[in-house]
């Protein structure tokens, strides 16, 4: 009981260092590099202009922090992005967790947004009881189903939802609406007003 006990604040105590010490070294690194360019800008204008410029070593701090940001999101960020990624597809398990929330995610906020078409799917065939969802693929020849679409209907408070394979003929597009806008009013349970 007690080597539990013992292990489970270890456990505790590491797990807040994990938490802890990226947030204290970002402290700290943006501490370090304020006060060195705030020193060294200022006793270069003292020997320049003969006098000093408050504020001006946060101005280069956030203009440095800056240029790192974005040198290292395109340059060096991106091909490591891109190798694990590589990594992920090739992994037998994982690629399909991985490929299926890259998916996802390029479903929604991409250029290939995939819940751009708002429908009415109608559950019953005098059409009194429908669900409001989206069509994902108009063609699923592929899986020979050229006579069927597939409607994504989301959960209302919830980021799940489920997949049906349809005939065209039980949808009614939603024109009215953006598919923004329907997307909060599924997710709302209908409570989000939608917007003009």
């Amino acid at each position: 009981m007690r080597n539990r006990i013992v292990k489970q604040l270890v456990f505790y105590f590491i797990q807040g260092l994990l938490l802890i010490t990226p947030a204290l070294a970002t402290f700290y690194a943006v501490y370090v590099i304020f006060n060195w360019l705030d020193t060294h800008t200022n006793r270069l204008l003292v020997l320049v202009l003969g006098e000093q410029v408050p504020g001006l070593g946060i101005l280069l701090m956030v203009g440095l922090i800056t240029l790192v940001g974005a040198v290292g999101s395109t340059i060096i960020f991106r091909p490591v992005l891109n190798l694990v990624g590589e990594l992920l597809e090739r992994t037998p398990l994982v690629k399909v967790i991985y490929t299926s929330l890259k998916d996802l995610m390029g479903a929604f906020i991409s250029n290939k947004k995939k819940f751009n078409k708002p429908v009415l799917l109608h559950l019953s065939e005098d059409k009194k009881i429908s669900r409001l969802g989206f069509i994902t693929q108009s063609d699923l020849s592929e899986l020979y189903l050229s006579d069927r679409v597939a409607v994504y209907l989301p959960h209302s408070y919830n980021i799940s939802g489920n997949l049906y394979i349809v005939h065209p003929s039980r949808i009614e597009p939603l024109s009215g609406a953006s598919a923004g806008e329907m997307m909060k009013f599924i997710v709302s349970g209908g409570v989000t007003e939608i917007e003009d």
